[in-house]
């Protein structure tokens, strides 16, 4: 039996730092166990992002958290000194953003960021991480791979700036990958793509995702796990065939009627 790679207790965060608004995520539990896709299901501003975010601790300035764990490998998260964390993202837990081309570089080559991150997280010599980054581009099943080292974001369509990301974000070759929204912005038939490729690398590399998402269709065909967030609270949480098939709470009743899910 696996056993829980991450570990998310009572996990409260509030904005504004002002005790009078009820916290965005209000008490929040959570677990991945090893080599296991996790989908975080819920509606606009139920706290799936705000989530995924606290995990590596990038809140944005007005947020901020005020209990709870988070524990990775045997190490509370939130209590990790700046320093210690930075050796944990990018390395041990990769963050997958929404819109690619907010997380690439407009000035430099989709070559020369890959580089960056295998030169910052890993101790290849030169050599070995030009290498690397071409095994990254044919992992990713990057079209015309040796060529497109050289090509700069706005040069990609949007399927190959997503595996551009999706490169960067496994070069380290980290144990939990958080893919928020990765495939919301693709068309039906790329999303089922970049989708198939996360099963590959995740087999590949052995790790595990945290699926952040309002896609039900998604979480039928790909996640072993469901959790369902409203309010910043877990309402649901469990195998994803038992709760889509039998659903508990009247919240997830009505998401799976209204996406009408077969």
């Amino acid at each position: 039996m696996s056993k829980n790679l991450l570990e998310i207790k009572n996990l409260k965060v509030n904005f504004y730092n002002d005790d009078s608004i009820p916290p965005v995520i209000n008490g929040l539990s959570l677990e991945i166990k090893e080599q296991e896709i996790v989908a975080l299901v819920g509606g606009s501003g139920s706290g799936k992002t705000i989530t995924g975010l606290s995990i590596l601790r990038l809140l944005p300035f007005n947020a901020k958290i005020i209990e709870g764990e988070i524990i990775f490998e045997g190490q509370d998260l939130l209590r990790l000194s700046e320093d210690k964390l930075r050796q944990i993202r990018g390395r041990k837990i990769s963050y997958i953003f929404q819109e690619p081309l907010s997380a690439l570089n407009p000035v430099f080559t989709i070559g020369f960021q890959i580089r960056e991150v295998l030169r910052l997280n890993t101790n290849l010599s030169k050599r070995e991480i030009e290498k690397e980054v071409q095994y990254l581009l044919k992992d990713v099943e990057m079209p015309r791979a040796q060529e497109a080292v050289s090509y700069y974001p706005h040069q990609l369509s949007a399927g190959m700036r997503q595996r551009a990301i999706i490169a960067q974000a496994i070069a380290s070759k980290p144990k939990l990958l958080i893919a928020d929204e990765a495939t919301s912005n693709l068309d039906v038939t790329i999303q089922a793509k970049i989708m198939d490729l996360f099963l590959n690398i995740k087999r590949k590399l052995s790790l595990s995702i945290l699926l952040i998402t309002h896609d039900f269709g998604l979480v039928e065909a790909f996640a072993d796990k469901v959790a369902i967030i409203y309010q910043g609270k877990i309402l649901e949480f469990g195998r994803t065939k038992d709760i889509l098939n039998n659903p508990n709470h009247s919240y997830t009743k009505e998401l799976l009627e209204a996406v009408k899910l077969s």
